[in-house]
């Protein structure tokens, strides 16, 4: 298993820094460049002289890579020059993270809790009424936008009903202790429970428009995969024993149905921080998809860089513990 786990995390560095080398070039060959961006009109040949000279921008490309990843290696990743003028980059992405991962992990919840369930029992009663409805609902949460989820949402729920907040993380003016960024966990710690109870209504508008698509997706997986075990030949010899329905469920059907479940979960991660960017936007929360947002319209290449590169080794790292898990699961896989 050791060897297994060192394997994927050798692996998981090589794509990171093949991604750092992508994401440093694909920056640099876009039209304008952070110079145009801090200079704007002002962008005499003289001065943009002077500012790419500043920046580092007038050397070689390669020589560029090798200077930014010394200073990476450093734990400097440049300081921003439009998201928050003179901050570092790395600072940004850490203030920036709680509020994406606290989004990330509710909508992850929600589409784990309702699909996984949902999609046994939609196998379990194929051709139903309920089978056919969920098969319609999930259909409809992949074709549908998360931005156009999010504004209806919105509107029924918080414009038309106010029964949720509009937007934000919080309510202004509410004096909450700050632990870990994470503000429903915070109201927890600190036992400040009008805080957490806050914190988590302005959640859930957020989260079910974020879960959608990943709902969709485990849901159809579940629903796929447990039909394939419930026609395995085990299923029906572990039936025809007298064995109890308990007992096939929990030993034969889910335990085996799970393993492609399992990996879709992990792969969703990256879907839920794709979608972050305008679930952030439409909801008006300061997270890694707002910065990245910001970042990308004005250029900014310090934060660019850092958020892309943290956003895939966060990737990476789940998909790490999806393999172990996976391999928990199914023996076989240690030795593939």
């Amino acid at each position: 298993m050791l060897r297994f786990v060192l394997r994927r995390l050798l692996q998981m560095l090589g794509v990171v820094l093949a991604l750092s080398l992508l994401v440093f070039f694909w920056l640099r060959s876009l039209p304008g460049g952070p110079v145009s961006a801090l200079l704007g009109e002002r962008a005499t040949p003289e001065r943009r002289a002077r500012m790419e000279e500043a920046l580092g921008l007038d050397e070689p490309l390669p020589v560029q890579y090798l200077r930014y990843m010394q200073r990476a290696l450093r734990g400097d990743f440049g300081v921003s020059t439009k998201v928050l003028p003179g901050e570092d980059a790395l600072d940004i992405f850490f203030a920036r993270l709680p509020a994406t991962i606290e989004l990330a992990f509710f909508a992850l919840a929600i589409a784990i809790l309702l699909g996984i369930p949902l999609g046994y029992l939609a196998a379990r009663r194929r051709g139903t009424a309920l089978d056919n409805t969920a098969v319609i609902f999930s259909l409809v949460g992949v074709a549908v936008p998360v931005f156009f989820t999010g504004f209806l949402l919105k509107y029924f729920f918080a414009v038309e009903w106010d029964l949720l907040p509009v937007s934000g993380r919080q309510s202004t003016g509410l004096d909450a202790t700050r632990v870990t960024g994470l503000f429903v966990l915070d109201g927890i710690m600190t036992r400040e429970w009008d805080a957490a109870w806050d914190a988590l209504k302005h959640l859930v508008l957020p989260a079910v428009a974020l879960a959608t698509i990943p709902f969709a997706v485990i849901f159809r997986i579940t629903r796929a995969s447990v039909l394939d075990v419930l026609d395995e030949d085990y299923v029906r010899t572990a039936e025809a024993k007298g064995l109890t329905a308990r007992v096939i469920r929990g030993r034969h059907v889910l335990r085996n149905a799970m393993l492609p479940v399992v990996t879709t979960v992990g792969l969703q991660v990256g879907a839920l921080l794709g979608g972050a960017i305008l679930t952030e936007t439409v909801f008006s929360i300061r997270g890694i998809g707002d910065a990245l947002a910001t970042a990308f319209r004005d250029k900014d290449y310090p934060v660019l860089q850092v958020l892309i590169i943290a956003a895939a080794a966060i990737y990476v790292l789940v998909n790490l513990m999806v393999d172990i898990a996976y391999a928990l699961i199914d023996p076989r896989i240690r030795t593939r």
